[in-house]
C-alpha cells in the first residue's frame, strides 16, 4: 500500500488534513515501512507503520493490552486488515549510550517489565503468532534454530551446555498464567531523549517470562555483560521468582547464546566482545 494512499484514507477519516501533511521514509525497520508525518509547522509527527499483517496484528495486541504503560506507543488507528497502523512520534532517537546501561536496564524494569502482567487462559507459548505448548519447548526451537548458526564458531561441549540447561526437568519454571511480554526488548527499539529511555518500539510479542525480556535487553549490545551490571538491574526486578545465583547464571547464558546468533548474523563486528561474554558467564556456571 502506497504511502499516499494510507495519507489519503486518514485524510477521508478527519484523523489529519492532507492539505497541512508531509512525509518521509524513515530508515531502520528490518521488515517494516515506516513513514514520519508531520504538520507544515512539524508541531504535529505521526508514525505510520507498514508491515505482514501477521506481525503488525501481534504488535496492535501488545499495545493495546499495555496501553497505560506510558514508555509503549499509543496507537491512534490500525487498518482493518492489518495492513498499517499510526502513533504518534515518540521524542527522541536510537542513540545508545555504552557508559549507561546500569541506568538505561533500571528504567526498562521500573517502567515496562514491572507493568507487564499474566495474560489468563493464554492460547500458548512463545511467539504469540506463533505459539508452543511449553516456555521450555520455546527455548528449545530458539536454541535449535541458534545452533544451526553457531555450530561452527563454540565448541561442542558449549552447545551441549546450553541443551542441558534448557532441557534440565529440575530447572525452575514458570508456573501458572505466562506473561505477556515484548520479546524484542533490546537496544535497537529503544528510543532515547536526552540520555534518558523515552520509549520502546516494535514488539514482537511473546507469551512467556519477564526475565527473558531483561536477558534480552541486557545482551542486546555487547557492552558492561558483567554480574555486577545484570545484578543491579535483577534487583528492580519484581516478578523474579528464583534468585539462585546458579539459575540466574544459566539464563543469562541462553540469552547470551541466543544473542551470539543473531550478532554473527547481523552484527559480525560485534562477535569477539560477545565472545569475551560468553566465557566469562560461562565460567560462572561452571564455577558456581
Amino acid at each position: 500500500m502506497y504511502i499516499e494512499a494510507i495519507i489519503n484514507d486518514l485524510s477521508g477519516m478527519s484523523l489529519f488534513h492532507k492539505s497541512d501533511l508531509k512525509y518521509t521514509r524513515l530508515a531502520g525497520g528490518t521488515t517494516s515501512s515506516i513513514y514520519l508525518l508531520s504538520n507544515s509547522n512539524n508541531d504535529a509527527k505521526y508514525i505510520v507503520k507498514l508491515n505482514d499483517p501477521q506481525v503488525l496484528e501481534s504488535e496492535s495486541f501488545f499495545l493495546n493490552f499495555y496501553y497505560k504503560v506510558n514508555l509503549l506507543p499509543n496507537l491512534l488507528f490500525v487498518e482493518k486488515s492489518f495492513s498499517y497502523l499510526v502513533y504518534p512520534f515518540i521524542q527522541g532517537n536510537t542513540n545508545y549510550d555504552r557508559d549507561n546501561k546500569k541506568n538505561l536496564l533500571k528504567s526498562l524494569v521500573e517502567q515496562l517489565i514491572n507493568h507487564y502482567e499474566p495474560y489468563p487462559n493464554a492460547p500458548g507459548w512463545g511467539w504469540a503468532d506463533d505459539l508452543t505448548d511449553s516456555w521450555t519447548n520455546f527455548l528449545m526451537s530458539r536454541t535449535t534454530e541458534a545452533n544451526k548458526i553457531l555450530d561452527s564458531h563454540l565448541l561442542k561441549k558449549d552447545h551441549n551446555l546450553i541443551l542441558s540447561i534448557v532441557n534440565n526437568t529440575n530447572r525452575m519454571i514458570i508456573q501458572g498464567d505466562p506473561f505477556l511480554i515484548h520479546g524484542d526488548c533490546g537496544v535497537h527499539n529503544f528510543i532515547f531523549n536526552k540520555g534518558e529511555l523515552n520509549g520502546v518500539i516494535d514488539p514482537t510479542p511473546v507469551f512467556g517470562d519477564p526475565l527473558y525480556d531483561l536477558i534480552y535487553a541486557f545482551c542486546s549490545s555487547p557492552d558492561n555483560l558483567t554480574k555486577d551490571t545484570f545484578y543491579y538491574a535483577a534487583s528492580h526486578l519484581k516478578f523474579l521468582q528464583n534468585t539462585d545465583a546458579r539459575y540466574l547464571f544459566e539464563e543469562v547464558l541462553v540469552g547470551l547464546y541466543l544473542r551470539l546468533a543473531t550478532c554473527i548474523k547481523f552484527h559480525p563486528e560485534d562477535l569477539n566482545e560477545y565472545l569475551v561474554a560468553w566465557n566469562y558467564w560461562k565460567d560462572l556456571v561452571e564455577s558456581t
